[in-house]
């Protein structure tokens, strides 16, 4: 189902306030990146637990492909990976130091690596990603406090990183996922939080792919139909799409 008025959202939202969750890009980050599209998968009632070893093979026969296809050296020059380069720097996250995660998922890879079994929903969202070169995440839905915002960080807001107890704070300026707590993912895709990651008890999930140029707009509806039929054959559950962009920039759930 795709809601395509924020103002049929806002109804919603006030006949079914206890029940609905919204994700929302505010417009600071539509005036620096006009050209946004986020694809929005959510799915409540999966079943998040055991393996699948299609998608790990799936996994590996992409990883073969990347090392043959690209290198280390010459990554930096792929269109999509310079297109999340150009868009960290423009809110001050060095590129050579703050990497996207789909970067950091190929150079993983490249460094002779493999990706590990997480959970389901992880690692097919991350064979996703790197088909495509696109980032891909997400939240457990049953951790998140709040409503979710893509927006600039105002510099205040805390942050405990995946697997870490420690807390920090956003720089101003940097482009983060919040609730209305804390940081969900800093440096826009860069690193996620704590308290939100999937685990094999996830039962709800809200999962994102992020698109900027040179990736189509067509293309993101196609990822997003093909992550969401992966993950209702492995997991299950009752889904929803929704497709965020400058004229529609919030989705309620």
């Amino acid at each position: 189902m795709l809601w395509e008025k924020k103002s049929v959202c806002s109804v919603l939202r006030n006949l079914e306030s206890d029940y609905l969750v919204s994700l929302k890009i505010s417009d600071e980050i539509f005036k620096q990146f006009p050209e946004l599209n986020i694809g929005i998968i959510v799915v409540k009632g999966i079943d998040n637990s055991g393996k699948a070893d299609e998608i790990e093979n799936l996994i590996k026969t992409q990883e073969e492909q990347i090392r043959v296809n690209f290198d280390t050296s010459t990554l930096s020059q792929n269109t999509k990976i310079e297109a999340w380069r150009k868009a960290y720097s423009s809110f001050g996250a060095k590129p050579k130091k703050y990497k996207c995660s789909v970067e950091n998922l190929y150079r993983f890879i490249l460094g002779d690596n493999s990706l590990k079994h997480i959970n389901k929903l992880v690692d097919i969202y991350n064979y996703i990603s790197i088909k495509y070169i696109v980032p891909v995440g997400g939240d457990d839905l049953d951790n998140v406090d709040g409503d979710i915002l893509l927006k600039k960080a105002k510099g205040d807001e805390n942050f405990v990183e995946l697997n870490s107890d420690e807390t920090t704070n956003a720089k101003p300026g940097e482009v983060i996922y919040s609730d209305s707590k804390e940081v969900l993912c800093r440096r826009w895709n860069w690193r996620e939080c704590n308290k939100s990651k999937m685990s094999e008890e996830t039962k709800n999930v809200v999962l994102v792919i992020e698109r900027l140029l040179p990736l189509k707009k067509e293309d993101v509806g196609a990822i997003s139909k093909e992550l969401s039929e992966l993950v209702q054959k492995f997991c299950g559950g009752r889904l929803q799409i929704f497709i965020l962009n400058k004229e529609n920039k919030e989705a309620v759930f």
